[in-house]
């Protein structure tokens, strides 16, 4: 069937088709369930296992579970993905980590959160994002290239077994299952204890699957490809800088799984809210503090390129294949947010106690129920 779809239309438009069904499927899935690292962090940081962290385990687990289940029934061999087969860098996942951590939490959302935010009207999300992906591109190929690889060469990791947790620790796969499943598990107690609706629960386990189907179809798209076809899966800096600097300098857009990864994102989330009566334009103003949030941007920007991918990117399908420095990379951007928002919190409460408001900082919330509130 796949290669009579190649045959029939192409690589090029095979590879946009799937990232076009996979950006919808995650924008819409990701805009239901609320995913978002930085709302997990905050939640863990004030001290309470909740309904964010548990969205945020149910979106990992899931992944892992669905992409190491398809390597055993051998759809999908993880030692083509550019996460264990390419150079990695372990000063790059620290530095880039720790500095995406921090972002995301004065951005008030992560790369893949902003976009899916775009699409519900959020016009701080759009902005902030913008900068971003400007920010990523020229940590890529411009002004900030050399600094990203000065970083990035102060220790590296050989492509192959150094990057891959399984050949460095030696687990078999039924036990990585089994650990996801154990996750999973924890994740769905940690949201039911939250009072989330089982709706939002099934549609982090789409998020996660959605980063499953990514690496088997890209994985299948490759083996049949007389062309070199790049086995990826679902991440946002890189794709939205190939997107943008589509549109902005070649009067044809090349397509690709990242091309249509993007807009399919976007449509995704927009068509989830308004079938949800979610949809609301959200502007900065006064009390916005839109230099946070483009503070946040820049720090995210040039920290997912060094380290490899956003919290999406590293975090969840680099994570998902069991890549070392995606580990290492998410792990940082945890202690990153955690750091920042703890010093967010001291100053917001020293601010009130100064000011003489009850009260502590700006808390974003989760909404138990139907409704429009958004985590921005």
């Amino acid at each position: 069937m796949l290669e009579f779809i190649l045959d029939r239309f192409g690589d090029a438009e095979t590879l946009f088709a799937l990232g076009l069904a996979v950006g919808l499927l995650f924008g819409a899935a990701a805009q239901h369930s609320r995913f978002c690292l930085r709302a997990a962090t905050v939640e863990l940081g004030r001290g309470h296992v909740g309904p964010r962290l548990g969205i945020w385990l149910i979106v990992f687990a899931s992944a892992l579970l669905l992409t190491q289940g398809a390597v055993l029934m051998g759809w999908f061999d993880p030692a083509q993905s550019r996460q264990i087969a390419g150079v990695g860098s372990m000063s790059g996942a620290i530095i880039g980590g720790l500095m995406f951590g921090a972002g995301m939490i004065l951005a008030r959302g992560c790369a893949s959160r902003l976009l899916v935010l775009s699409g519900t009207g959020n016009m701080r999300a759009l902005i902030t994002g913008l900068v971003l992906t400007i920010v990523a591109q020229a940590s890529y190929r411009g002004v900030l290239a050399p600094a990203r690889e000065t970083l990035f060469g102060l220790w590296t990791v050989p492509g192959g077994a150094a990057r891959d947790l399984m050949a460095i620790t030696g687990i078999s796969r039924p036990a990585v299952l089994g650990a996801a499943a154990a996750m999973l598990l924890a994740g769905i107690a940690a949201a039911l204890r939250g009072g989330l609706e089982r709706s939002r629960l099934l549609a982090a386990a789409l998020v996660g699957a959605a980063v499953a189907a990514a690496w088997t179809g890209t994985h299948a798209i490759a083996q049949l490809s007389f062309d070199p076809v790049a086995v990826s899966s679902v991440t946002f800096t890189g794709p939205a800088t190939d997107t943008l600097m589509g549109l902005i300098n070649e009067r044809t857009l090349t397509l690709s799984f990242s091309v249509g990864l993007v807009p399919g994102v976007f449509v995704g989330s927009a068509a989830m809210a308004l079938a949800r009566r979610e949809f609301r334009l959200q502007r900065f103003d006064a009390g916005s503090g839109m230099e946070r949030y483009l503070i946040g941007a820049v720090l995210m920007g040039f920290g997912a390129m060094l380290a490899g991918g956003c919290a999406v990117g590293a975090g969840v399908s680099g994570g998902a294949v069991l890549a070392l420095t995606a580990w290492v990379a998410v792990g940082c951007m945890w202690l990153g947010a955690l750091a920042t928002g703890w010093m967010m919190d001291v100053r917001g409460s020293r601010a009130a106690a100064r000011d003489g408001i009850a009260g502590g900082p700006d808390t974003p919330s989760i909404p138990l129920r139907p409704g429009p509130t958004s985590l921005t």
